[in-house]
């Protein structure tokens, strides 16, 4: 079974001028063949949780210090998984687009999966998505997904779209601090913690550089 965790960092607040939103936009996908290894990564948040931050129901990227990265990561490492991700730079976005947040939002989730290798499914592919959108909002965003990718998928092989918490679904967190040390490293040039995991990368591009 392929296991493909979804979320972001940044914002798509597009008004540069009376606010101070996020210059870019980064979606990142975390992808893990098999329930096992699957399991290993939620473990390793668990641990993480347990070890160091036993008052905290979650980790976040944009909330723990970088040693509790790295004591995360060194317990993740040895689990086979691989990181795709894209980054928008925001000022390149057509006015017009600037106001469909939604629309903005599902392309470019498009663009990162479009990277996915899914004939490495033979089973079943799980995409769970970090829960932020209302029911009209996941119910577009699933139909938009299934209509874009069912051309890259075998048609025997089932697409199961889920929208979760991350303190239900572990290994959304663990995505959640990947996708901020990407975005972290266009938002501020800062590397530290991406050049800790970047061997797991296996795609990490602008769009509209």
């Amino acid at each position: 079974m392929l296991y493909l965790y979804l979320d972001e960092s940044g914002d798509l607040g597009f008004d540069f001028f009376a606010k101070r939103p996020s210059k870019y936009f980064t979606i990142t996908v975390l992808m893990v063949q098999g329930m096992e290894n699957r399991k290993q990564i939620a473990k390793a948040v668990k641990r993480t949780l347990q070890k160091k931050l036993p008052n905290e129901r979650e980790l976040k990227g944009a909330k723990q210090p970088i040693e509790i990265k790295r004591y995360f990561y060194k317990r993740v490492e040895p689990v086979p998984f691989e990181l795709y991700a894209l980054t928008l730079n925001k000022r390149r976005v057509y006015d017009y687009l600037s106001q469909k947040k939604e629309r903005v939002y599902n392309f470019i989730s498009r663009k990162v999966l479009d990277l996915i290798p899914f004939e490495n499914a033979s089973v079943k592919i799980s995409l769970v998505v970090d829960r932020s959108k209302s029911r009209a909002e996941i119910r577009e965003f699933n139909d938009y997904l299934v209509r874009q990718l069912s051309g890259k998928i075998e048609p025997r092989i089932p697409l199961d779209i889920d929208h979760h918490l991350s303190h239900e679904d572990l290994p959304l967190q663990a995505v959640d601090l990947f996708s901020w040390g990407v975005f972290r490293k266009y938002e501020k040039t800062d590397r530290e913690w991406f050049d800790v995991f970047r061997n797991k990368i296996k795609h990490d591009d602008v769009y509209l550089p």
